[in-house]
């Protein structure tokens, strides 16, 4: 995404929680380390949530993309040492729907991005 966006992106994701992970995802969360906030900050994402359906275990998260280069974002925050090592714990509670991938840092996303097919403001 180069061109300069006329309003945020909004962007959807899934994944699947283990159910052993429940109690000390919710602490790390409630405790989240102050240079994964402001790297996320940092990679112009905003208005960001995560939300949980204990029943099946899914994460879905939702946020806003206010910057002009996605790509560019994300190469700094995949690049930042403390969001590595947050993801590599967070990858750890979780089970990803992308067949083949193999974490936050992989090739492959680690999340599923999910199609927004309705909207209203």
């Amino acid at each position: 995404m180069s061109a300069v966006q006329s309003s945020p992106r909004r962007i959807g994701q899934i994944i699947r929680l283990k159910r052993s992970a429940l109690a000390e995802y919710k602490e790390y969360h409630r405790k989240a380390w102050p240079e994964v906030l402001a790297q996320i900050r940092d990679s112009n994402i905003i208005d960001y949530s995560i939300f949980l359906n204990e029943r099946t275990m899914t994460l879905f998260a939702s946020m806003k993309y206010v910057g002009s280069d996605w790509e560019a974002d994300m190469r700094r925050m995949k690049e930042n040492p403390e969001v590595q090592r947050w993801w590599k714990i967070m990858d750890s509670f979780q089970e990803s729907f992308n067949e083949g991938a193999t974490g936050s840092t992989g090739e492959l996303p680690w999340w599923m991005d999910l199609e927004e097919v309705f909207r209203v403001e």
